[in-house]
């Protein structure tokens, strides 16, 4: 059933007040990263935009990313996302199965054209089409006819994105991610295995409240999410700034909570918001838990090497020194000082006792 409505309308059936929709309204804006001046041009939006149809496929995935929204404890996600839409067909989700699902997503495609978000999660096999087919065609197909028509196309975590594992050598069935399928059709990009469900409610609410995809990058990322680098507000920055790695998984270090660069973190070259946004409600995220970040919001991390090898090659700009010469160097000026340290307090006892030495000429016996 194709629903209608304003989000407004929504809270109002529910019995929410004029204040909990503010309150939204704020916590929308500041997920995205948006300054409280835009809270109520976004109040206006949702009081009066329909809520838009989405149709949400599924191709070569674990469903991951739809199991990260559904299972957020942020109320943005978890209380209102999946009103805010209307998630005309979605193959985890919807009741319907089988030709009546497909009708649905049919009827959405002509009622809706060019009015409709499609949302891909999972990678479009471009070899033989008996990989991945639903209803007897292929997903290449489904692709490109509904997002011919979508008013956006989001690639929901590194399947749709980058084409992930499926993709990963030796890549049996041309596993790829939908911008390299629909050349020439802008995608939003949203990677990670799965995104953070709150990154994953910000696109749409974006869509939602300003009727355009957030600011980008080169790679069509949200740069409210991926501007800055993991290692860069990492909880154990402090440690890799002080040259402490951990060596091994059972050493002191990895016990007393120091870096894990060491032990094969891909934070210095991985785009996400994991330190900032966390997990789980904002607990935590892996790096904080223990794990070395696998990278695993960057095209191609499965054939990075072995995930537990550190980065053969760090760009100067994403360090600004060489890691593996940090610790030295600390250790370095570590001892210099101590060695200054003890050259000074040496001179100081020379010093002292040449200030106490009886004088040659003193012909007094200390008694």
């Amino acid at each position: 059933m194709l629903l209608a409505g304003t989000v407004w309308d929504l809270f109002q059936s529910k019995g929410l007040s004029r204040r909990d929709f503010l309150r939204f309204c704020t916590a929308a804006a500041a997920t995205l990263g948006l300054h409280a001046s835009v809270v109520p041009r976004i109040a206006r939006a949702l009081e009066n935009q329909p809520r838009p149809p989405v149709i949400w496929r599924h191709f070569q995935e674990c469903t991951c990313c739809s199991e990260s929204l559904i299972r957020a404890s942020h109320p943005l996600v978890g209380d209102i996302i999946l009103d805010m839409i209307s998630l005309d067909y979605d193959e985890l989700l919807m009741a319907p199965s089988g030709h009546r699902a497909e009708e649905l997503a049919a009827r959405t495609m002509e009622t809706y054209r060019g009015q409709y978000i499609l949302c891909v999660e999972g990678s479009v096999p471009t070899g033989d089409p008996a990989y991945c087919t639903i209803g007897g065609r292929s997903a290449l197909d489904i692709l490109r006819e509904e997002a011919e028509g979508a008013a956006a196309v989001i690639a929901y975590g590194n399947c749709a994105a980058w084409g992930c594992v499926q993709s990963a050598n030796p890549n049996p069935t041309g596993a790829s991610g939908v911008p390299a399928v629909l050349r020439g059709k802008p995608v939003i990009q949203v990677p990670g295995c799965p995104p953070i469900a709150e990154v994953i409610a910000g696109v749409v609410v974006h869509l939602i409240s300003f009727g355009r995809p957030p600011e980008l990058d080169r790679q069509g990322r949200p740069l409210a999410f991926y501007r800055k680098r993991v290692h860069d507000t990492c909880v154990r920055r402090a440690y890799f700034d002080a040259g402490l790695f951990a060596e091994s998984f059972d050493d002191e270090g990895y016990r007393q909570g120091w870096c894990l660069y060491k032990l094969g973190c891909k934070g210095p070259t991985t785009y996400n918001a994991c330190a900032l946004l966390r997990w789980n409600g904002g607990t935590s995220y892996p790096i904080q838990s223990g794990h070395p970040c696998l990278g695993c919001s960057a095209a191609g991390f499965w054939d990075q090497g072995p995930f537990y090898t550190k980065l053969a090659d760090v760009p100067a700009s994403a360090l600004g020194r060489n890691p593996d010469r940090v610790g030295a160097a600390v250790v370095g000026a570590a001892v210099g000082a101590a060695a200054v340290h003890a050259g000074a307090t040496a001179a100081r006892r020379a010093q002292n006792r040449a200030a106490h030495r009886p004088n040659s000429s003193d012909t007094s016996v200390e008694r």
